[in-house]
């Protein structure tokens, strides 16, 4: 959705829940990493979230994703995650 505009990302997602209803949504922290100046970082999750539409199709986000972030004084800001990569880490 490229660069975050309030608006555009707001429409998106309101659209998603007018269209679909979430039927689950977990979330595993695999691993969280920050840079040795304290100033970056990023985070493995996997994901598994289940959408399904009023005619039964279903949507299923599974994977892992990264989110990295940046501190912004003493904020941290999420500055890009991945999209969902299809293989969940495996212990």
């Amino acid at each position: 959705m490229g660069r975050f505009d309030r608006t555009r990302w707001g429409d998106s997602w309101r659209k998603l829940f007018a269209t679909h209803q979430l039927i689950h949504n977990h979330r595993k922290i695999r691993r969280i990493e920050i840079s040795a100046e304290g100033d970056g970082a990023f985070a493995v999750v996997d994901i598994d979230t289940l959408w399904q539409t009023r005619d039964g199709t279903t949507s299923h986000w599974y994977g892992s994703v990264c989110k990295v972030y940046a501190k912004v004084g003493e904020d941290w800001k999420m500055t890009m995650h991945t999209g969902v990569l299809h293989y969940p880490i495996k212990q």
